[in-house]
């Protein structure tokens, strides 16, 4: 066993003994959390622009701070970017971590001197629960690509800004800069797919042991070192390729066309990351679901989906969620976000320790017809069929079609492009809507009472997904594609690339 294998160990059992006070001790790690934001955030033009010295509890705040998005939390974020100070946080930002927004562009998210060692750290524990449950620690002496954003980074009023994955790049630790690819020159390329050709080239004869990104632009990744190297599989390209590790999107549509590139079931870890804050991480090769950082800077809340439009929406802490529940997140954290809807919806599937799931975004739906069906429900649909069918999915997108030619009835349109297509579309696309109603009483009963017709699936061309998302200039990085829309302006694009 090489040396860093053999240190990482003794450290890896150390982090378990915080790993499992966080899951024996979340609640109250929550409580102190909340009360230091609260003490901290006093020092503020939005703490007393919102009485924050008159909050002495969770249901005080609840009164003095609304539930706001980025669009509405904007007017504090323009004056942070002006360099005023003591806005939402004291002092300035470290960082702006800027990520696209759905109405206004490009969104600037602040990360403090208090919130980015949690994003190390959170990654960092990530790996050493894994080394520590599995005993596996042979990566760590190998090469390691964390496909990303570039590093370059800018600054506004004497603030640095960038991609969030590009800000971390200038935070890894000493100890893994000589096992990190690709080189500098290469990460900071701007062009995704010049960069992937150029990152091909730096990696293919290299002893690749953990690679990490978004699954999508991983995919991309493998199809191109297999074209490089004539055919092969991952595996015989990098036979000591032991560790996974991704993020941003659900993992499930990807996994078959993953591991058939890769040759085998490799090991992988999920992490739920966001420029907002580092989330949760999967702590277990047994389970898929993720375990919730109640210590990390965060003071969590919860609204049940069903409320998140009312006027006054349900607000719950940690202690107060219920199993297998909808949940919209919202996050107050230590760079400054108050009552902040970051749009993810999540589930808890366990609260000894607290886990969760990611079950969709709260604005990707579909209900032109009042059948509300979430991307969970689409997710879960598709990847069930495609499963027992051994059919691979690259990418999909689904829309609603309101008004059908001829005489039909208004149906769901599922844009998906085939790893490995379908002997029969129709038959197949029939299993996914039984499927798709069993999970979904409302749209069961809007079929049944002959509102809406079953799914209608188009199989796309190859790329299809990546040459639209190079037309949307959102190729790579922490771009992804919206699996449900509510409207058809993807819908619109994705027609001419239709297979006949």
């Amino acid at each position: 066993m090489a040396i860093k294998a053999a240190l990482s160990k003794p450290f890896a059992f150390l982090i378990s003994f915080q790993i499992n006070k966080l899951r024996r001790n979340a609640v109250r790690f929550q409580d102190e959390i909340f009360h230091q934001l609260i003490k901290t955030g006093v020092k503020t033009a939005f703490g007393r622009d919102h009485s924050f010295d008159k909050i002495h509890s969770y249901e005080d705040f609840k009164k003095q701070v609304p539930i706001r998005d980025y669009e509405a939390l904007k007017p504090y974020v323009d004056r942070v970017i002006c360099g005023e100070e003591n806005v939402l946080w004291p002092g300035k930002p470290v960082y702006l971590a800027k990520t696209s927004g759905t109405t206004s562009g490009v969104k600037y998210i602040s990360i403090s001197k208090n919130s980015m060692p949690q994003h190390i750290r959170a990654a960092r524990n990530a790996l050493l629960n894994y080394i520590h449950e599995t005993g596996n620690a042979s990566f760590t002496d190998g090469k390691m690509i964390f496909l990303q954003g570039s590093p370059e980074l800018q600054t506004k009023a004497g603030i640095y800004f960038g991609r969030l994955s590009g800000i971390v790049a200038h935070h890894v630790p000493k100890y893994l800069l000589k096992n990190r690819m690709p080189s500098d020159i290469v990460n900071r390329m701007e062009d995704w797919e010049a960069k992937v050709d150029a990152i091909v080239e730096e990696t293919i004869h290299q002893n690749m042991t953990l690679i990490s990104g978004i699954p999508p632009w991983c995919q991309m990744y493998f199809d191109r070192l297999s074209e490089k190297s004539g055919g092969k599989k991952i595996k015989d390209i990098f036979p000591n390729f032991k560790l996974f590790v991704y993020g941003g999107v659900n993992y499930q549509p990807y996994r078959a066309k993953i591991e058939e590139s890769i040759g085998f079931p490799i090991d992988s870890i999920e992490t739920y990351p966001a420029s907002e804050g580092f989330i949760a991480y999967q702590d277990s090769q047994k389970s898929n679901d993720l375990l919730l950082l109640a210590d990390a800077g965060i003071f969590f809340e919860f609204i049940p989906t069903e409320t998140y439009f009312d006027e006054n929406p349900v607000r719950l802490n940690l202690k107060q969620i219920e199993l297998n529940k909808n949940y919209a997140l919202i996050l107050n954290t230590n760079a400054g976000l108050w009552g902040y809807s970051l749009g993810d919806t999540v589930k808890f599937t366990s609260i000894n320790p607290y886990k969760i799931v990611v079950t969709g975004r709260i604005k990707h739906f579909i209900s032109a017809f009042g059948e509300h069906v979430i991307g969970e429900e689409v997710e879960q649909s598709l990847m069930q069929v495609a499963k027992e069918e051994g059919v691979e999915i690259t990418e999909f997108t689904v829309a609603p079609q309101v008004n059908p030619p001829a005489d039909e009835l208004p149906f769901h349109e599922w844009f998906i492009e085939f790893g490995k297509q379908p002997k029969d579309l129709l038959a197949f696309g029939k299993k996914v809507d039984q499927v798709l109603q069993q999970k979904n009483i409302y749209y069961f009963d809007l079929i049944k009472g002959k509102t809406l017709q079953s799914l209608k699936i188009r199989p796309l061309k190859k790329n299809t997904f990546i040459d639209y998302m190079r037309l949307q200039g959102k190729l790579g990085g922490q771009n992804k594609v919206p699996r449900l829309a509510n409207d058809r302006t993807i819908a619109a694009q994705l027609e001419s690339y239709i297979l006949l």
